[in-house]
């Protein structure tokens, strides 16, 4: 057995690679194991990293440091590809309240780490760890050591202090945000059933569900009229699918001319019908598009790029190929067929008309299964390089002393947040299976967790068990509690914000996911997760940009 242990002289390559990934699962493993519900996760494998790297022999610097920025670079990617498509929309109306509130907490926080670190006389390399354990928030301690590593005149020995502060106080934080939550609970004296109803009553929506109706035109304005200038057929989102005249059912064609005594078979929300059919007769309880010869119904789904990104409208299949679009479903949603919609891949399309006309129209939008369960690397690789590029970008910045680099967490969150908003890079469509996501994701920060692990080994213990570790423990804590506790109570008492609301932003503020555990369970509901889900982009592209300028303004 002597050549394992020589591993590390004879092939360094292979040493480390074992190495990593002895660390990942017992992490891993270790992550796995729940309390009430609640366990490290992922996290854990920072905590392995620590064990092995105290006891083993140290794996080279070099290759620590690539792993370590590869997995910040492969996490932070994934997850800008999973928030982009709900990023900008959570910033609009709807979410700019908490979206404020998150942004408010992470200032309040910037702002005491340093100014408690320097009033116990912390080194401010301890500070960018307390920051980013405090936060829950690794990428945060990434983009704080990369950008102290670009400092000039840092001592070796500081650039370890930040991954200790951090181990320190990162578990610390994830318990007190617990317990923040149950504090506030017991202050503001919430009743949770009295919580879920209000939020039920006030923000419940129930997706309109759109509906299929016959129509039979009695208007004598619209005698002679083509189904595409009816008029409010644009501001009804209603969609015609089918015609009968003189007995004959057809595809409904926007050349079409319709007469009196017509009937017309659409497809809308039920106030959109209400609408449309004041303007164009009566209902009938014939129902046109049950048993019609020589008429489809097929739903295809979009997988060309060349559909990506087009709306229905410039898509034009009902001229094209004489085929109408009903109506298409989006994950859950259903929505309606208006024509400025725009396709994303994996809409599924639903057609009416001739078998052979959608035969056409679905080698148009592509309807290939197959597609759907592969990723295109090559959109994913360009986009890390954008990102790269667009984070080792220098970006000078008035009153700093040093240019501010949005770094190589911050860069491809942004590059990956644009890309899965709109989808595509050109004519690359960027498209992940959320299974081939959240496998990129784990995998990346479990390469993180273990590097920093590692890198913390060897000096961890000795200063956990120091005055500073100590020190590190009870400030990490109070620094916790006490920016939760007055956005929290800030929230409730000005703001009159509901407690479900305020659990979800806490917790998405933290970006702990332990914390909104704690909240689902205790009020039973999974309306919390909808705020945590508006704040997390934000709060996370913040988290690592105020590193960043900590570690200018504090160790320059």
């Amino acid at each position: 057995m002597s050549w394992l242990f020589q591993l590390q002289s004879t092939h360094p390559v292979a040493h480390a690679v074992g190495i990593l990934s002895l660390v990942c699962t017992g992490g891993m493993a270790l992550g796995s194991i729940k309390f009430r519900g609640a366990g490290l996760g992922a996290a854990a494998v920072l905590f392995a990293g620590i064990i092995v790297g105290h006891f083993c022999k140290p794996v080279h610097k070099d290759m620590l440091n690539f792993v370590k920025e590869f997995g910040l670079i492969l996490f932070v990617f994934a997850i800008g590809m999973q928030l982009g498509p709900g990023f900008f929309s959570a910033l609009r109306k709807q979410g700019l309240k908490l979206n404020a509130l998150a942004a408010g907490l992470i200032v309040l926080t910037a702002v005491t780490v340093p100014l408690v670190g320097w009033m116990v006389h912390f080194d401010s390399a301890a500070s960018l760890g307390l920051f980013a354990g405090v936060s829950v928030n690794m990428p945060a301690l990434g983009a704080a050591t990369q950008t102290l590593q670009t400092l000039p005149n840092i001592q070796p020995d500081r650039l370890s202090l930040p991954a200790l502060a951090c181990a320190v106080s990162y578990p610390t934080a994830i318990i007190c945000s617990i317990v923040t939550l149950m504090l506030l609970k017991r202050i503001l004296r919430i009743n949770p059933a009295l919580e879920a109803a209000e939020y039920g009553a006030r923000n419940h929506r129930t997706a309109e569900p759109l509906e299929r109706r016959t129509l039979v035109v009695d208007n004598p304005n619209l005698d002679g009229v083509r189904l595409d200038v009816i008029p409010s057929r644009m501001e009804t989102g209603v969609t015609i699918s089918r015609v009968r005249q003189d007995g004959q059912i057809r595809t409904a064609s926007d050349a079409i001319a319709i007469h009196r005594g017509d009937c017309l078979a659409v497809v809308g929300t039920r106030a959109g019908l209400d609408q449309f059919q004041r303007v164009v007769g009566r209902q009938s309880d014939e129902d046109i598009a049950v048993g019609e010869a020589g008429i489809a119904v097929r739903r295809v789904v979009v997988t060309d790029r060349r559909a990506v990104g087009r709306s229905i409208g410039e898509l034009n299949l009902n001229a094209r190929f004489g085929v109408v679009v009903t109506r298409i479903s989006r994950a859950d949603l259903e929505l309606p067929a208006v024509p400025n919609l725009r396709l994303q891949f994996g809409d599924r399309v639903q057609l009416v008309g001739g078998d052979a006309e959608l035969d056409n129209a679905g080698a148009v939008l592509g309807n290939s299964i197959h597609a759907l369960n592969e990723t295109s690397f090559i959109p994913y690789f360009l986009g890390m390089f954008f990102g790269i590029a667009l984070g080792t970008m220098p970006l000078a910045v008035p009153g700093l002393p040093q240019p501010v680099r949005l770094g190589l967490a911050g860069g491809p969150l942004i590059v990956a947040l644009i890309v899965g908003r709109f989808g595509r890079i050109g004519r690359l469509v960027c498209y992940m299976p959320a299974s081939a996501n959240m496998a990129f994701r784990d995998f990346g920060i479990a390469l993180f967790f273990a590097a920093v692990g590692l890198e913390a080994g060897p000096k961890f213990f000795s200063t956990v068990f120091s005055a500073a570790g100590v020190q590190w423990l009870l400030v990490g804590a109070c620094l916790t509690i006490l920016p939760m506790l007055a956005i929290g109570i800030f929230a409730r008492v000005v703001l009159r914000v509901n407690f479900l609301d305020i659990a979800g932003l806490l917790a998405g503020s933290m970006t702990n996911p332990p914390a909104l555990t704690f909240a689902t369970k205790v009020f039973g509901s999974d309306a919390p997760t909808v705020a945590y889900a508006t704040v997390y982009p934000l709060t996370m592209l913040l988290r690592i940009l105020a590193a960043q300028i900590l570690a200018i303004v504090l160790c320059s």
